[in-house]
């Protein structure tokens, strides 16, 4: 099997057609990519996966300079950007596709570092040699009927939406054309959030401000609110998706004062069928976090793969990220 990857300029990729297949993620389409290059300042990349002269699928990620160094991310640690990586067919061999994926990096796009995280590659055993697995666990629930999501939730999730929609939580999806205020609201509630741990959130309010951006006008994305009976707002919830795949619980928030009556839990009742009706198939909910388990979903991990050009990259890499934990604890 000889592998290469053939990069195409994005005017000239066939968005609607890639996006169209089951296996798509939101992460990997042009406005996501869009919304990288103005967060990121990272160069897109798109690629077609060539096995002999045929095409064998599809590459997405981006090119990011860090001292002037490159590294190809798809995607990086920072980017808040869950799944990315390849759109291959059935009967792929995804161990020669990341070798061909490595040579791309380093001997075409001069980059020293890459890491993939794919939702297609749940099976560490494709990983080739030279390639360091990480693991980021979350769960994930299969959409369904009222009645099913329901029943599937534990005992205590079941009672928590319940009491969520007694307590006469109201939850409205805002028209991400035209948001508002919603991003400051989201963000002064995740800010109220981390304050209580002593902590930062750990990307600005624009970042926010440009998922609604990009994002908006595609139709694949949910704004929620939850208002209590008296019409404060009480928690917010982002769940970027796509119809015929996976809705993504991206970020939520609510303010402290306002959590006994759940507002979270009807905010999230109410995304599930949000999503469920627009057609697509499951819900991550992202990330760890038991507390996510109350609403059925089963739990899921997600391979993070990487390998450098030279081996010095990888305890470099370590060093960089313990030095970055540190200066956050050190601003605390």
């Amino acid at each position: 099997m000889t592998i290469r990857f053939e990069r195409v300029a994005g005017p000239l990729v066939p968005w609607p057609d890639l996006d169209r297949r089951p296996g798509r993620t939101v992460y990997q389409t042009r406005a996501w990519l869009d919304l990288l290059v103005e967060t990121q300042r990272a160069e897109p990349v798109t690629a077609r996966i060539i096995d002999g002269g045929d095409e064998a699928g599809w590459f997405t990620g981006a090119i990011v300079r860090r001292a002037g160094v490159r590294f190809l991310g798809s995607p990086l640690k920072g980017w808040t950007t869950p799944a990315m990586g390849l759109d291959l067919p059935l009967g792929s061999d995804p161990t020669a596709v990341l070798e061909g994926l490595a040579r791309f990096a380093f001997d075409e796009l001069r980059c020293i570092h890459l890491e993939v995280a794919d939702r297609q590659l749940l099976d560490e055993a494709v990983a080739p040699a030279g390639f360091v697995v990480g693991r980021l666990p979350g769960y994930e629930l299969a959409l369904a009927d009222d009645d099913t999501m329901l029943a599937g939730m534990t005992k205590g999730g079941r009672r928590d939406v319940r009491r969520a929609l007694r307590n006469g939580i109201v939850t409205t999806e805002v028209d991400p054309r035209e948001p508002g205020r919603f991003a400051a609201a989201y963000y002064a509630q995740v800010t109220e959030a981390f304050a209580k741990r002593g902590r930062r959130p750990t990307y600005p309010q624009a970042r926010v401000e440009s998922l609604i951006r990009h994002l908006g006008p595609t139709g694949r994305l949910v704004l929620m609110e939850a208002r209590t009976p008296d019409g404060e707002l009480a928690a917010t919830g982002i769940f970027p998706g796509m119809a015929g795949g996976t809705a993504e619980y991206w970020m939520g928030a609510s303010w402290q004062r306002h959590q006994h009556l759940l507002p979270n839990e009807a905010l999230m009742w109410h995304a599930l069928r949000a999503w469920r009706d627009r057609g697509a198939v499951r819900m991550n909910f992202g990330g760890g976090g038991a507390y996510k388990a109350k609403y059925g979903g089963s739990p899921h991990v997600l391979p993070w793969l990487r390998t450098s050009r030279f081996g010095v990259v990888e305890p470099a890499r370590a060093v960089a990220a313990e030095l970055y934990a540190r200066s956050r604890r050190l601003r605390r």
